[in-house]
């Protein structure tokens, strides 16, 4: 068969990229003995790094043999599995009995397949977990009847036990009314006193003053009971004609949503990430047309319902010992018509006294956000080498003259020398072998639960040398690699924020990178392949406060519908004073302690009196 130069050519490359040696070894020269660490642990950690690239080139390679081995296939298999060479689609996914019969593929070796079925054996068993006690049952009884219990013998079957199994099911989401129904009372006396009194000052009839009290008897301006505002007349008082009851306050005044209502939409697009015009056809499914400007417009209000408690999260937030912070960009619509600009949302993670996930949204990337949000802040600061963050660091002109401790993130150094390994690899396998042996350290810390105390005696007495030999390291290689290389780079950073990358070293509470801030970035960019951007500035700071409560109950273990439609439907009435008891931690811990009283009483039930 004739090929195209296109399909000839991009074969060639396949095979070359299948079979030539990775080109970061391709012509450099061995290392000397001199060369190499004298570290024995170092040298274990640098064998273990070269292992582990040597095994993803072997996966490149295997995969790149088999997608060749498939073109080969279609184009000089059986006829019918022949196809043109001029399609564009030349590595469609194979079928599965296609893919077992590759030949061509590398077989593994015994090695692998050992240590693949001894970490099968590891792993977690396989099989049905049972259902969580928490969730409803709704018990379903298959029995005989009798004739079906009468035995051959003549006699009845007894009933001798039941056999329980359990099935887990799903009903949908429903949507219903509430009707609001609000009665009014009327009390006769006062409303024939209030129209005789009406007819003597006014000098209407009996029928006309009758209209006029119940006309100012409406429900919108009578007095409630709790207001007994009285007319004095000369056979005493006389009282509001009809009263009403009193309808709690709503989220939205007078609007049409609950608080279930808002908070599955607020969870479905901050915790889910669905979008407001796929709620819209989700609701249209169920027989409710709602607009996605309508639902916006909701967002936009409960975050302003919501900004009170967000603030308290701020304030809490900014007296924490040590932050996490991070940012990611986002697209703004709120300019030119067809144009979007460039916006920013900011993380503030607390620490483990004040457990607040807190979002900030900017229009720009500027220090001016980073600053006047922790103008109050003091402590350890997890971040990148953003170079907006340098003034925080500066001595504060405050009264403590307190300045802000640059805590860098240990990942993005590692991830430089990781880049790097295509243009040298002995430097960045070994730069990345002291980089394992300070996660090994951290690893066993976690698994053994060590407190703050422990966690800092441990790297005081191991993370330390290692961190004094990868400088030393750092300074010699220095002046030994090109200095435009990706490896001088990845030196050079390491270098140039030293202290900072080192500064975990100094308390146990501190982390040795800032990924607990970029694992928060991650609901944004999931998030923003959906609603693809912001429309305004203040769609953004919406975002921003829903997108807080939202992490904040995932951080803490709090299903986020449960503790938003209790929130919503309680700070309409909550006193500005009692607002702290509704923050995310405070209310969780009041729901266990409720629960915890509920289990004790129904463990130990109180005598019944005679």
């Amino acid at each position: 068969m004739k090929l195209s130069a296109g399909l000839a050519r991009l074969i060639g490359m396949s095979t070359a990229a299948a079979t030539a040696e990775p080109v970061c070894t391709r012509n450099a020269p061995l290392p000397t003995l001199e060369q190499l660490p004298n570290d024995p642990e170092t040298l274990q950690r640098l064998v273990l790094e070269l292992v582990l690239t040597l095994q993803e080139e072997r996966r490149n390679r295997e995969a790149l043999q088999q997608r060749l081995a498939l073109l080969l296939r279609r184009l000089y298999g059986p006829r019918q599995e022949r196809f043109n060479p001029d399609q564009l689609l030349l590595f469609a996914e194979a079928d599965a009995d296609q893919a077992g019969d590759t030949a061509v593929a590398s077989p593994p070796e015994p090695e692998a397949s050992t240590a693949s079925s001894a970490k099968r054996r590891r792993g977690k068993p396989h099989g049905r977990g049972k259902l969580s006690a928490d969730l409803p049952r709704r018990p379903v009884d298959y029995q005989l009847s009798e004739a079906e219990r009468l035995c051959i013998c003549g006699q009845l079957r007894v009933d001798i036990g039941t056999d329980v199994s359990e099935q887990l099911d799903w009903q949908p989401a429903s949507i219903f009314v509430w009707q609001q129904l609000i009665h009014k009372y009327l009390c006769p006396h006062c409303s024939k006193k209030s129209a005789e009194a009406a007819m003597a000052t006014s000098g209407e009839s009996p029928r006309d003053a009758t209209t006029t009290a119940a006309t100012a008897a409406d429900p919108a301006t009578t007095a409630q009971p709790t207001d007994p505002a009285t007319i004095r007349v000369a056979n005493g008082p006389i009282g509001p004609a009809v009263v009403s009851a009193i309808k709690p306050a709503m989220p939205i005044a007078k609007g049409l949503p609950g608080p279930g209502l808002l908070a599955q939409v607020i969870v479905s697009k901050y915790f889910d990430h669905l979008p407001l015009y796929r709620q819209q056809h989700i609701f249209a499914r169920q027989g409710v047309s709602i607009s996605r400007s309508t639902m916006c417009d909701w967002m936009a209000a409960c975050a302003e319902l919501l900004r009170p408690l967000y603030d308290l999260m701020v304030a809490a937030v900014v007296q924490s010992l040590w932050l996490h912070t991070d940012d990611t960009p986002v697209k703004n619509q709120g300019h030119a018509p067809d144009t979007t600009a460039t916006a920013r949302f900011w993380i503030y993670a607390g620490d483990r006294t004040h457990p607040y996930n807190v979002f900030d949204f900017t229009v720009n990337r500027k220090r001016d956000g980073p600053q006047t949000f922790r103008a109050k802040f003091h402590g350890y600061l997890h971040a990148d080498a953003f170079s907006g963050y340098d003034a925080l660091y500066l001595p504060s002109p405050r009264a403590d003259g307190a300045p802000i401790k640059e805590v860098a993130c240990n990942a993005h150094a590692r991830r430089k020398f990781h880049e790097a390994r295509g243009s040298d690899l002995l430097h960045s396998h070994q730069a990345l072998a002291y980089y394992g042996q300070l996660y090994a350290l951290e690893r066993a810390a976690n698994t053994n639960q060590f407190d703050d105390a422990q966690r800092l005696q441990m790297r005081q007495d191991f993370a330390v040398p290692i961190l004094a030999k990868f400088h030393a390291w750092l300074e010699e290689q220095r002046a030994q690699v090109l200095p435009k290389s990706p490896m001088a780079e990845a030196i050079g950073y390491a270098l140039n924020n030293w202290t900072a990358l080192s500064r975990y070293t100094e308390a146990g509470f501190l982390s040795i990178d800032n990924n607990l801030a970029e694992r928060e970035m991650k609901r944004i960019a999931i998030g923003r392949k959906n609603w693809l951007h912001v429309g305004s500035d203040k769609g953004g700071q919406t975002a921003a406060v829903l997108f807080s409560f939202t992490a904040t109950c995932h951080r803490l273990g709090i299903e986020p519908w449960a503790y938003l439609q209790d929130i919503l439907s309680r700070l309409p009435v909550t006193p500005a004073a009692q607002l702290a008891e509704l923050l995310p931690d405070r209310w969780q811990a009041a729901r266990q302690q409720a629960a915890a009283r509920r289990a004790q009483q129904s463990a130990h039930p109180t005598p019944a009196s005679n």
